[in-house]
């Protein structure tokens, strides 16, 4: 047996070797990441006197839909939510519509004045201004207390810009040439040409567009002061302090006290009713989210 066959196994097995080791302890993580989701969930839908009842297990003795039902009969919880679904639908289209068409347009060398307005942007991703220079802005705008407070002044990024930018760069100039000489203007040319061969980039962005607006929370601290316009997530940080505040009063608050809901597998139920949107939304996006997650990052 020559030594470089025997090189080769000793090659191969040290592989199979780190290959099992790896598989394992990405496992074990695996399992460690998963297991407080899978027990979020199992709560969520524990039978009320059965969970206070009962230890720890990892099945519900006896399912409920309980805490669910109790979540959505409360006008506390509706509101939350639709305000959280408005700001992200709305938020990630007009969020995509701005960054698109700053991309596009600095994209273009005939662009006059495109190096100082691209030096404007970076200057936006290495300086933060603080909590104060925004709040004073949308104070004087008079948005304090509006949802649009949440969406106008994150209406884009200056990373995203410079990253679907790149993208842009890597579409052939002679795509736009032929679409003017067939008499299309910039905007046919961007709606007609650039948007089509742009779906990775804008699934990839629109993704990270709805989870930033579907999880905004510090900033409708800052802005929002009726209860009624408050996103998901502050009421779930209220709900952290106490479980009743999703009742609202009313019939709500009568159904918790009669069926004995504990506050545990209420915070739960709330917490599955916030991740499952996003959860559903990425199996849609994840053909484009692979490529376009790299968009910019390779340059031809």
């Amino acid at each position: 047996m020559s030594a470089e066959h025997v090189s080769t196994n000793i090659a191969s097995k040290g592989d199979r070797v780190f290959n099992a080791v790896n598989a394992i302890l990405l496992g074990i993580m695996g399992i460690i990441t998963f297991f407080p989701l899978y027990y979020v969930f199992v709560v969520s839908f524990s039978d009320p006197s059965s969970y206070i009842s009962s230890e720890f297990k990892l099945l519900p003795a006896k399912w409920s839909l309980a805490s669910y039902k109790y979540l959505m009969s409360t006008d506390a919880f509706l509101h939350a939510i639709g305000n959280s679904v408005f700001l992200a639908v709305v938020g990630t289209v007009l969020s995509l519509l701005v960054t698109s068409c700053l991309s596009y347009a600095i994209s273009r060398k005939r662009l006059q004045g495109r190096k100082f307005i691209m030096l404007l942007i970076l200057l936006t991703t290495l300086f933060n201004p603080g909590i104060i220079p925004p709040y004073l802005l949308v104070r004087d705008l008079h948005m304090i207390n509006s949802t649009w407070s949440l969406i106008l002044p994150v209406l884009t990024s200056g990373w995203y810009v410079l990253l679907m930018k790149g993208f842009f760069d890597s579409i052939p100039a002679s795509l736009e040439e032929s679409a003017r000489i067939d008499g299309c203007n910039d905007i046919s040319v961007w709606y007609r040409i650039i948007l089509p061969l742009s779906l990775p980039s804008l699934a990839a962005f629109g993704l990270f567009y709805a989870v930033a607006y579907w999880n905004t929370f510090f900033t409708a601290l800052l802005y929002i002061n009726d209860f009624t316009k408050q996103p998901l997530q502050v009421l779930l940080q209220n709900m952290l302090i106490d479980a009743s505040t999703a009742a609202g009063g009313g019939a709500a608050a009568e159904m918790m006290s009669e069926q004995r809901i504990p506050p545990e597998t209420l915070k739960m139920a709330a917490v599955v009713i916030a991740t499952i949107p996003i959860l559903l939304v990425y199996p849609f996006l994840q053909k484009h989210f692979a490529k376009g997650a790299m968009v910019g990052s390779v340059k031809e």
